[in-house]
């Protein structure tokens, strides 16, 4: 027979986090990860098997050391930790309902705080650097043609790399305006302007691999020679091989992922005056105060203000030295 704690479990995962948030597979994933590494650590740190685990070993001193055991034995980072306490978190937040009578231990639970971490330096390409890998692919050839239309795609866009992946044909509108219709976390949609380089490159790929034919709404943009979607690594992949052939010492030895073409197009349309809100919109935050991480990060922008801000009023004339009497007499004194 299932304890209390299995049962509470598989209605949060399945009736709850599936059912009636609508959670997509890999939240639901992320967070059944989370509690497999909870049941092991039960399992081998306290001598509880998974049978006879219940809801009452669940409190905040062990959820405490739990997390401890993650970064000291399994050297995760602070954001996995945090990520851990998250999904945990969400699960007493649920119980509360769920559980009235074991309320205060949920609460004490939803008390643990977050780790603050150092917020990591924002990751770009500068506009010549980003025109350098984009125009590295050989467009001579079918695969090269493929590749180059997936590169500017996924910077155009500003996609996060699955939501290139998921990609169908119908998701692609090359009339007049053009988008990408994208599906992004917690199955959100949102629509993306295309380009006119990346909408001619996307016509020409679509015609050339008969994607434009009547039939074919929901194959993949972007696929394999067994015609199957790419994957995330895939992708990356073909950025990394790009990258391994460009011999400027600056783009060779950088860290190049797909996430850094995300970073790189909205960092180039803030320091092209696009204002937050559209980047917002374009990169598919849910807040503004994600996507203010590029106002921070852009030291051009930062610039651009300081000379805008301070202009005309720190001058740069000096005297030409012959001119200057004092300095002339002191010369003929000497």
């Amino acid at each position: 027979m299932a304890t209390d704690f299995a049962a509470a479990l598989r209605r949060f995962l399945t009736s709850y986090l599936a059912g009636l948030r609508g959670c997509s597979p890999a939240t639901i994933a992320s967070y059944r990860d989370t509690f497999k590494l909870l049941i092991a650590w039960f399992r081998d740190e306290r001598s509880v098997p998974p049978a006879r685990l219940t809801l009452d070993h669940l409190n905040a001193g062990a959820v405490t050391a739990f997390l401890a055991h993650l970064q000291e034995d399994r050297h995760n980072s602070i954001a996995t930790r945090n990520q851990r306490l998250a999904a945990i978190s969400s699960f007493a937040t649920w119980m509360q309902a769920e559980d009235p009578a074991r309320m205060p231990c949920w609460q004490d639970i939803l008390a643990i705080p977050s780790k603050k971490q150092d917020r990591p330096a924002v990751r770009h390409l500068t506009v010549d650097q980003a025109r350098l890998l984009l125009a590295r692919p050989d467009r001579s050839t079918r695969q090269g043609r493929r590749d180059a239309t997936l590169l500017a795609t996924l910077y155009d866009t500003g996609a996060r790399v699955q939501e290139i992946a998921d990609l169908a044909v119908r998701d692609i509108r090359l009339q007049k305006p053009a988008m990408a219709s994208l599906t992004g976390k917690g199955r959100k949609t949102r629509h993306v302007p295309l380009d006119g380089a990346t909408v001619t490159l996307l016509a020409s790929y679509l015609e050339e691999n008969r994607l434009d034919q009547p039939g074919r709404d929901d194959h993949p943009v972007f696929f394999n020679q067994r015609r199957a979607r790419l994957s995330r690594g895939g992708i990356a992949w073909i950025i990394s091989k790009y990258q391994a052939q460009i011999r400027d010492p600056l783009l060779a030895g950088a860290a190049i992922s797909p996430h850094v073409l995300r970073h790189s197009k909205a960092m180039h349309l803030y320091e092209a005056g696009v204002p937050l809100p559209y980047i917002r919109d374009i990169l598919g935050h849910v807040e503004l105060s994600t996507t203010e991480i590029y106002a921070r990060a852009s030291t051009e922008a930062k610039r651009k203000a300081l000379e805008a801000a301070y202009q005309d009023i720190v001058t740069s004339d000096l005297p030409e030295w012959n001119q200057d009497a004092s300095l002339i007499d002191w010369l003929t004194n000497l």
